[in-house]
């Protein structure tokens, strides 16, 4: 309590601060409350005093009133022993008058001794002398018996004049015999007489006894209020409590240093803490021992938050704070917590934090792509410097495939390492691990593995003696190898090499590697599953598209196909070879990826084969695809796997003859044309909607008359458009590498249109097509015009023959000569004007009939009667092919012959019968 009032006395106490007490305390100073702890002491000293004042004033009553009565037993036996002693009084008991002679004398000392009576008595009790005259001769009252004795009797008791004090006093003769008796008394009444008389002292002085002690009661109670401030005792309790709470059970050291330096107070944790002698509080901090930078602080007054100072082996966190701020004497209070267990807590949680962290960043820096090598480059990556210095990634051979694994094989997929030298296997080396070295064994066994101390290891060394030994050379110390393994599937290991890093991997450091490796192995697992469908649906894809470009001579052609890598797309493109050395050219768009897309561009492509065998005109085409499409969507409307999305289109015939390109489109960008000049354009085609969209609408062909040289760009929306990137943006970098130069060919030019103008990240198929055109010269085309004539047969025939000698196809002659003689014929019986005969010399020999009717003719085996119906087989027979195609005026039929005479052989017999009906004669 000594502590907790010296406490009070500083905190309230503002003298010699030079700062006056706080308004709230001069507030309670400035009444005194009944509820305070000075104005209960004030009241509890006041019931106090009041009692012992009133029981010290009875005293003194008491003692004054016996005071009296003793002073009246005093006087009563002076006055008693000085009458029967005075001289006479013994001859007057003698004589025969003694009432005569004792009572005026009687009357005389009793006046002048100030007594109430003097009675002298025979020895037998008569009066002789009475204060009442009438009572003289009259029997005492009383018991004097005792004085009869010889000795004085002193005695109160009741008497006519009230209580009195008697005292009774033998008188003697010579022979000791008693004469007589005489009893002096004053009554009660007398001695309270003189008692009242002294009553206003005695109450004076005990009132003014009173007033001092209230007087001191009050400066006292003032001293304690100052002290307390006031206070009342449930906060002084509670004040105790947390004053006693702060000492002895706080888990947090509390110091209070005065500002002369000097330590005045310190709770228990603190002096454990500060390991402080049990008498430290009022001494010099100086005298303490305390540890240099905790001394400075303590005695420097400044303000601290959170400082750090190691006191022995403990981390101590300190805080100062200045006690003059609140109104308190000048000096300073401390805290002191212990933070060294913290700290090691707050370490582990640190390290679990960045666990955390680097898992957290793991999930969104491992695995971005789809791609086995990248997601293993990514892991070595992620890992180096953050865990490791360097780090591998070792897979089976077949996983990079997308297949199962097969075999110990492993090729080193991933690797990162710090500094110049690399004492490690490089990327894309083949690796048969030893079953003792590190990945050999984590691979065998399916369970991570930790090696410490290298150097000192010499199984793992067997593999590669010169290739270990540079690794310990190179400061390589430690590894963690773990089995990468996903779905159940063991596809390789990781392993991550310590060198700078001097410390060697812990346990937990194999956790965290487990952790990592884990999400990569997902990752890893993913990519091959998904290299295994794409290489599946690439596949599929491939064998859809054209194997290799057909043998013509219409156009120089060259093409790009990029498959997409989030997956197979249904771009595809073909170069169709369509008679009269034609050549038509097809670039479409099945919207989608994946197999379905893939499944659905092979149908696509097929219809549009099929329908080109028919040589429709590019519109026709079209039309007939949209309206395939329409039907196979209506037809499997109820499978949604199978209907057809969405396709666009655009289909171009390219004529040699005339140097003309026939285009139509149907939701698919235009074509690009580039000049022999290098001009550079995008003809505007009339589009019409994508195949399957068309709900009936027309579609309109363009026509675009090339210069020999030019070059047709067709391509698809996959060119154009990708990340931040439109079509409008796509044209604009098309149009540039295409303005690269005026003399490319249609292969530099693909690569220049892939170097400069391909999307960075493409989102879907790429297919590039460049043709370069190509015209028949005057002396490959011999055409002449046919009247109906009949007759005008036989001169064509011989027209044709010169011409056949002159290229010198004179070993084809003599079939071409049938053909065309045939061809003629029918067109003469059959068809209308304007009837026209050409033979083109390409790659084969080309007869063409056109006439201006639509009917077509049909092959058909003439029974032997018949006369007729033998022309086509004849031209089937010599013709390596031939067929019918419409136009916009006609029809025009056409047969080829190999240049060098190697058709089919026709029937025994059946030439000469045929010939015979078309000699000269005949016709």
């Amino acid at each position: 309590m000594g502590r907790l009032f010296s406490l009070f006395r500083r905190s309230g106490d503002g003298a010699g601060t030079g700062k006056s007490p706080p308004a709230s305390g001069r507030r309670r100073r400035a009444r005194l409350s009944v509820r305070s702890v000075a104005g209960q002491i004030f009241v509890l000293q006041l019931v106090i005093l009041i009692p012992f004042g009133l029981a010290a004033v009875a005293a003194l009553l008491l003692q004054a009133q016996s005071t009296s009565l003793q002073d009246a037993r005093g006087r009563s036996l002076v006055a008693a022993e000085a009458f029967a002693n005075a001289p006479g009084t013994l001859a007057a008991m003698k004589s025969d008058q003694p009432s005569a002679l004792l009572q005026p004398r009687a009357e005389a000392v009793r006046r002048k001794a100030g007594v109430d009576y003097v009675v002298a008595f025979s020895p037998s009790g008569y009066k002789w002398t009475s204060v009442f005259p009438q009572l003289i001769g009259k029997h005492v009252v009383g018991d004097y018996h005792k004085a009869l004795g010889g000795q004085p009797y002193t005695s109160t008791y009741t008497t006519p004049l009230g209580p009195a004090v008697n005292t009774t006093v033998p008188v003697v003769d010579t022979d000791h015999k008693i004469v007589g008796l005489v009893s002096v008394g004053i009554t009660v009444q007398s001695t309270r007489a003189e008692l009242t008389r002294e009553l206003p002292l005695v109450l004076g002085s005990a009132g003014g006894a009173m007033v001092l002690v209230t007087v001191g009661s009050a400066l006292v109670s003032r001293r304690l209020r100052r002290q307390t401030n006031g206070l009342e005792p449930a906060e002084l309790r509670r004040m105790y409590d947390h004053h006693n709470a702060v000492l002895h059970a706080a888990r947090e050291g509390v110091l209070i240093v005065g500002d002369n330096g000097r330590l005045l107070l310190a709770n228990d944790e603190a002096q454990r803490l500060l390991r402080l002698p049990e008498d430290a509080e009022q001494r010099p901090l100086a005298d303490l021992g305390l540890a240099p930078g905790v001394a400075e602080l303590l005695s420097s007054g400044r303000t601290a938050s959170d400082e750090v100072h190691r006191v022995g082996d403990r981390l101590l966190s300190v805080n100062a704070r200045p006690t003059a701020l609140h109104g308190s004497p000048a000096g300073s209070v401390i805290t002191l917590r212990d933070t060294t267990e913290l700290r090691a807590v707050s370490g582990k949680a640190a390290a679990a934090e960045r666990r955390l962290r680097m898992l957290y960043d793991a999930m969104t820096e491992i695995g971005t792509t789809l791609d086995v090598m990248r997601t293993a480059e990514e892991l070595t990556q992620f890992a180096v410097p953050r865990f490791s210095d360097f780090a591998t990634v070792d897979l089976v051979a077949s996983i990079l495939e997308g297949a199962e694994p097969a075999g110990t094989t492993m090729r080193r997929t991933g690797f990162t390492g710090q500094g110049e030298y690399r004492p490690l296997y490089e990327s894309g080396q083949l690796i048969n691990f030893a079953p003792a070295s590190p990945q050999g064994t984590a691979f065998a066994t399916g369970e991570p593995l930790l090696m410490n101390h290298l150097s000192t290891s010499t199984l793992w060394r067997e593999q590669d003696p010169v290739a270990t030994s540079w690794v310990i050379e190179h400061g390589l110390h430690a590894v963690i190898v773990i089995p990468l393994r996903a779905r159940g599937v063991l596809m390789g290991v990781a392993g991550f090499w310590r060198s700078l890093t001097p410390e060697p991997f812990e346990q937990e450091d194999v956790s965290i590697a487990e952790e990592l490796v884990a999400r990569a192995a997902v990752a890893i697992d993913n990519a091959r599953r998904y290299t295994r469908e794409h290489t599946m649906a690439v596949t599929l894809q491939r064998s859809l598209l054209p194997q290799g470009m057909p043998d013509q001579s219409a156009l120089e052609v060259a093409y790009r196909y990029l498959p997409a890598q989030a997956g197979v797309g249904g771009d595809w493109f073909d170069v169709i070879e369509l008679p009269g050395a034609r050549v038509a050219l097809v670039v479409g768009d099945v919207v989608g990826h994946g197999l379905h897309a893939a499944a659905t561009m092979g149908r696509l492509r097929t219809a549009v084969l099929n329908f080109s065998a028919l040589d429709l005109l590019p519109d026709d085409l079209l039309v007939h695809m949209d309206e395939l499409i329409s039907r196979i969507d209506t037809d499997e409307a109820g499978n949604a796997g199978a209907s057809v999305t969405g396709a666009t289109c655009l289909y171009a015939i390219y004529d040699p003859v005339a140097g003309r390109v026939t285009v139509a489109r149907a939701g698919h960008p235009g074509p690009g044309i580039v000049l022999p000049d290098g001009t550079v354009s995008f003809p505007d085609i009339p589009a019409a909607p994508p195949l399957g969209a068309g709900a009936g609408l027309p579609v309109e062909t363009a026509e675009i008359f090339l210069p020999e040289g030019s070059r047709m760009v067709l391509f698809t929306d996959g060119l154009l458009t990708g990340h931040n990137r439109d079509i409008g943006s796509g044209l604009t970098a098309l149009r540039g590498a295409l303005a690269s130069g005026a003399d490319r060919t249609p292969e530099e030019t693909c690569e220049d249109i892939i170097d400069s103008a391909l999307p960075a990240c493409p989102h879907d198929d790429v297919v590039l097509l460049v043709a370069r055109t190509r015209l028949l010269t005057r002396d490959q085309v011999a055409e002449w015009g046919v009247s109906s004539d009949p007759a005008a047969v036989a001169p064509i025939r011989a027209d044709c023959g010169r011409i056949l000698d002159a290229w010198g196809l004179e070993e084809i002659g003599y079939a071409t000569e049938l053909i065309l003689s045939e061809l003629i014929t029918n067109a003469i019986r059959y068809g209308s004007q304007p009837i026209r005969v050409r033979i083109l010399r390409e790659r084969t020999l080309i007869c063409e009939v056109s006439d201006g009717s639509s009917t077509s003719p049909h092959l058909r085996r003439a029974a032997t009667t018949d006369e007729g119906g033998r022309g086509l087989f004849l031209v089937a027979q010599f013709a390596e092919r031939w067929g019918t195609r419409y136009t916009a005026r006609g029809k025009v039929i056409w047969a080829e012959q190999s240049l060098h005479g190697s058709g089919r052989e026709p029937e025994s017999g059946l030439v000469d019968h045929l010939l015979n009906q078309w000699d000269d004669a005949a016709l």
